[in-house]
C-alpha cells in the first residue's frame, strides 16, 4: 500500500478525537515501517543524486537496506513493542505498535516481489503476494482504485469524526497525499 493510505487505515482504525496523543501513536506507527525507506530514497536522490532507476531497481534489493527493512518490517519487533507497550501499562505505546502491525498486514497482503523479510530474525524469508498494489502484472488495476476508494471512504469517516478545522485540513492533506503517487511514480519511471 501507499504510505499515504496505511496513515489512513490506522488512523481510522486507532485514532480518537480529543486525545492528541493517542491520534499521533496511530498516526505515527502507520507511517514508521516506511520511514527508512523515505529517508534512504530522499539521501540516494537528492543528496546524492543517483538515477532513480538504479535507487528503486539496485539500491531497494541491495543487502543494505534490506537488512534495515528487516528490523523495521519485522512483526517479531513490533510484535515485541506491543506486548512491552501492554507489560508497562503505555496504552499509546500499545496503538502506536499496533498501527504498525496493521501495516505489515496490509503490506505482507500486497506487495509481490518487492515485499519486506516480515519475520527476521527467525527467517529471511519473503513471502510474495499473488497480488500487489502498484505492479499492474499482479492485479494492481484492481487493487490501487480499491486502495484509494477505501481510503477514500476512511477519510470521509475521519473528517465525520474530527470535528476541528484543523484536523479535517489534515485529513484533506492526507487524502491529497494518497493521490500524489500517481504523479511521483510517473515522474520516476519516466526518467
Amino acid at each position: 500500500m501507499n504510505t499515504p493510505a496505511h496513515v489512513i487505515f490506522a488512523a481510522a482504525a486507532f485514532a480518537r478525537p480529543f486525545d492528541r496523543r493517542r491520534t499521533v501513536a496511530a498516526v505515527a506507527g502507520g507511517l514508521a515501517p516506511d520511514l527508512s525507506l523515505y529517508v534512504m530514497v530522499a539521501v540516494s536522490l537528492y543528496l546524492l543524486g543517483l538515477d532513480p532507476g538504479y535507487v528503486f531497481g539496485t539500491l531497494y534489493f541491495s543487502d543494505a537496506w534490506q537488512q534495515v527493512f528487516r528490523i523495521d518490517n519485522s512483526v517479531l519487533v513490533w510484535g515485541l513493542g506491543l506486548v512491552l507497550s501492554w507489560w508497562c501499562g503505555a496504552r499509546n505505546g500499545m496503538v502506536f505498535a499496533a498501527s504498525g502491525l496493521m501495516h505489515l498486514a496490509l503490506d505482507l497482503a500486497l506487495h509481490h516481489d518487492d515485499g519486506r523479510p516480515h519475520f527476521w530474525p527467525l527467517t529471511d524469508w519473503v513471502f510474495q503476494s499473488p497480488i500487489s498494489y502498484w505492479d499492474r502484472a499482479h492485479h494492481a488495476g484492481v487493487v490501487g482504485p480499491i486502495e484509494m476508494g477505501v481510503s477514500a471512504v476512511l477519510c470521509g469517516v475521519l473528517i465525520w469524526r474530527f470535528p476541528s478545522l484543523r484536523s479535517r485540513l489534515l485529513i484533506a492533506v492526507l487524502a491529497g497525499l494518497e493521490l500524489f503517487p500517481l504523479f511521483i511514480w510517473a515522474f520516476v519511471f519516466a526518467t
